[in-house]
């Protein structure tokens, strides 16, 4: 009886929780550095060609994206030309201004103008004047195709910046 006494008066051992069934870890997946070489995206290649590219509205109320891409392309002050090579990644930056800017391809020709009147030749962009008679008819709040100045202007941008020198 005093065993019995003895397992009345003696705690009760904590049941232990269930354990599950050991797993077998997954093989972890191999590192890019181990033996894997890594993927490299192309650089973009130029097609040929330069983009000239003119802030023509001021940067009051720009969002910050738009203004990230105008200051990579360091148009940072009202008419202020940029000469860039016509790659996708420049182009992308610049269809995303379009709203604040007037861009288009120029000839060599218009490129040795700029850099004989405007600047050093390792320099890529240069001060303009305002144009020579004005912006387009319907001003700068307007797209080129609805008769404005803004956005993508092709082979007319040469036009304007020889208006501008």
């Amino acid at each position: 009886m005093e065993e019995e006494a003895k397992k009345e008066t003696a705690p009760a051992e904590p049941k232990a929780a269930p354990v599950a069934p050991a797993q077998s870890p997954k093989p972890a997946a191999p590192s890019p550095k181990a033996g894997a070489k890594e993927k490299v995206k192309p650089v973009a290649k130029p097609k040929g060609g330069f983009l000239c590219a003119i802030l023509v509205r001021g940067l009051v109320g720009v969002r910050h994206d738009i203004r990230d891409a105008l200051t990579s392309l360091r148009l940072l002050r009202k008419h202020v030309c940029v000469v860039l090579e016509d790659t996708p990644i420049n182009r992308g930056q610049l269809v995303k201004a379009k709203d604040y800017i007037t861009f288009g391809t120029i000839t060599a020709e218009t490129k040795k103008e700029l850099e004989s009147k405007r600047g050093v030749k390792d320099k890529k962009f240069f001060r303009l004047h305002p144009p020579r008679g004005g912006f387009e008819r319907k001003g700068i709040k307007k797209h080129f195709t609805e008769g404005g100045v803004l956005g993508n202007r092709g082979d007319k941008m040469n036009d304007l910046v020889l208006r501008m020198l």
